[in-house]
């Protein structure tokens, strides 16, 4: 999972922390590859636990401060993001670095993340430029 330009919202804040959250999953998948994806996902797990919250702060200022319209849904589905990693989190200390996890966060996250920023973050950094 690289990242593109294809992916860039226009918003030097944004798209920075976004260049970073793909390279922490590169990481993920570079580290499966090498059969040590299970020594990677707790690493990733609580990297996403902190800079996602930091990340979703500013995209949600961002969004406040331009008096965005679909705020409210953004938001949700940050918090669904949010839920989802506390999840796997929980999983991880339950279970360990199982291989069924590691695969489910690749899955679940990689997709999600894809997802978020093609379609969502994209409608926002839309609106943002039609605002200024």
């Amino acid at each position: 999972m690289q990242w593109s330009s294809d992916l860039a919202t226009g918003v030097a804040e944004i798209d920075n922390q976004h260049k970073e959250i793909f390279s922490r999953f590169d990481r993920l998948f570079n580290a499966c590859s090498e059969g040590k994806g299970k020594e990677e996902v707790l690493r990733l797990l609580l990297f996403l636990q902190e800079y996602v919250k930091e990340h979703f702060s500013a995209e949600e200022r961002l969004q406040l401060r331009s008096a965005y319209p679909e705020y409210a849904e953004h938001k949700a589905q940050h918090t669904n993001f949010i839920a989802e990693v506390e999840r796997l989190a929980r999983e991880f200390a339950a279970e360990g670095a199982t291989l069924p996890l590691v695969i489910k966060t690749n899955k679940a996250l990689s997709s999600w993340l894809l997802q978020h920023i093609s379609k969502t973050d994209m409608a926002f950094a839309g609106y943002l430029r039609s605002e200024a």
